[in-house]
């Protein structure tokens, strides 16, 4: 019995060995002195690009751009010949939520029904979890933590990818509301000969429990708050109200007027469209209704036989060469690292490469309502930013150097580098 013991013990002991192998690494320390980035290329995320250019921040805010920036208090950082950017906004994201996405286990995205907008799913968000160092180590320092499942899927948060805990991570808690638009038509299996597009039986009642949904949430927050408050109802007061967002999921191009036409007629003003795959059908109405477009999985293939195969990558050129706001997100937590690359494949079909950084930074800041604080470079806002040695849209000369998240470095080790180098050095040898 006793040697049981110290067997049980000397497993224990082993596994917290593995685990502590295992860890990720910790979050950087508060900045308590001054840093110049000093001769660097700056893109500040608004359309600019300076060359040879100093940026030095101290208290977790940029305090200088421009040359010749002298303070013997501040640590230079040598960056001539780099490039700096601001860190990149990652929006509608289930990273942190989940761990390995083939497996239901380690996946904490949704809750089960139809409508539940009271869901907070920041309070889910891990930040230990292993992926978010693979994503952060390719520039993206920011994310809006998003539910999924159902209807009503809940409430956002934004969060910087840098702490100990969910709480220490929040930059804006509770920002939006999700609504899962229904699809009203779906093309039959492959293996049917029937082609043409069928409408769904289910759409109309779906959109019917939408708005009665709506009603009853519009209504509730115009009332005086019961002392027994319904707490579905509680949570989409935030829309009618002005201070939370409507992020409607929809991809055709009927389908994303009516959404947006019933959340008008409840006077929700605050709407953003995520996925937009036919959004470039319909300019006009975005631009009339000044509604900005989230666009979902750039390396994707076209909704329709008829449609342009490269249609995917031209989308996000097609709305912004007519004015519409436009940022990019993913819907898979692990390929979100890649948020960068499919900024540069829009350049490599026919948008500036500037306006393509706009829509991994400063344009998703503003879609997100954080752009007082993030997504450029600019006197006075977060010192939330990056250094590459070259173009970080490419992937061939893309190689991060340093990150810094509210002036904090970032430690940009993670588990697959770490697997990198050790099989490296094996096989070198």
């Amino acid at each position: 019995m006793r040697f049981n013991k110290y067997i049980v013990a000397f497993i224990g002991i082993l596994g917290i060995c593995q685990i502590s192998q295992a860890q990720v690494p910790s979050p950087g320390e508060k900045q308590n002195k001054g840093i110049v980035l000093k001769g660097g290329t700056v893109h500040d995320g608004n359309g600019n690009v300076k060359e040879n250019t100093d940026v030095a921040f101290i208290d977790g805010k940029i305090s200088f751009i421009g040359n010749n920036f002298s303070d013997a208090e501040y640590s230079v950082i040598n960056v001539q010949g780099k490039h700096l950017y601001p860190g990149f906004i990652l929006p509608t994201s289930p990273l942190g939520l989940v761990e390995i996405e083939a497996v239901s286990a380690s996946s904490d995205t949704y809750e089960t029904g139809k409508s539940n907008p009271e869901v907070r799913s920041v309070i889910a968000y891990n930040t230990d979890s292993h992926v978010i160092p693979t994503v952060r180590s390719n520039g993206v320092l920011v994310e809006q933590v998003m539910p999924q499942g159902g209807l009503f899927s809940g409430r956002s948060s934004i969060v910087q990818l840098d702490a100990w805990n969910w709480e220490d991570a929040i930059i804006k808690e509770n920002d939006g509301q999700h609504l899962h638009w229904p699809k009203k038509y779906y093309q039959n299996s492959w293996t049917n000969p029937d082609k043409s597009l069928q409408t769904s039986k289910s759409y109309y009642k779906t959109v019917d429990l939408i708005e009665q949904t709506l009603m009853d949430a519009e209504a509730y927050s115009m009332a005086p708050t019961p002392n027994v408050p319904d707490f579905p109802l509680e949570a989409l007061k935030g829309i009618f109200q002005g201070t939370e967002k409507l992020y409607i999921h929809v991809d055709e191009a009927k389908s994303i007027i009516s959404s947006v036409k019933l959340a008008q007629k409840y006077h929700i003003k605050d709407i953003v469209v995520v996925g937009g795959a036919d959004a470039w059908l319909i300019t006009d109405f975005l631009k009339e209704n000044n509604i900005p477009v989230l666009l979902t999985d750039v390396h994707s293939l076209p909704t329709r036989e008829q449609d342009d195969v490269d249609l995917p990558f031209k989308r996000a050129k097609l709305l912004s060469d007519v004015g519409v706001l436009v940022g990019l997100t993913h819907s898979s937590a692990s390929n979100s690292r890649n948020l960068p690359f499919y900024a540069g494949t829009l350049v490599a079909y026919g948008l500036n490469q500037e306006d393509a950084l706009k829509m991994i930074t400063s344009n998703t800041a503003t879609i997100l309502g954080i752009e007082k604080q993030f997504g450029s470079l600019e006197n006075g806002k977060s010192a939330t930013l990056i250094i590459s040695e070259g173009d970080v849209l490419d992937m061939r000369t893309s190689i991060i150097t340093h990150a810094f998240i509210d002036g904090r470095t970032v430690d940009l080790n993670n588990k697959h580098e770490m697997l990198y180098q050790k099989f490296k050095k094996k096989y070198d040898n």
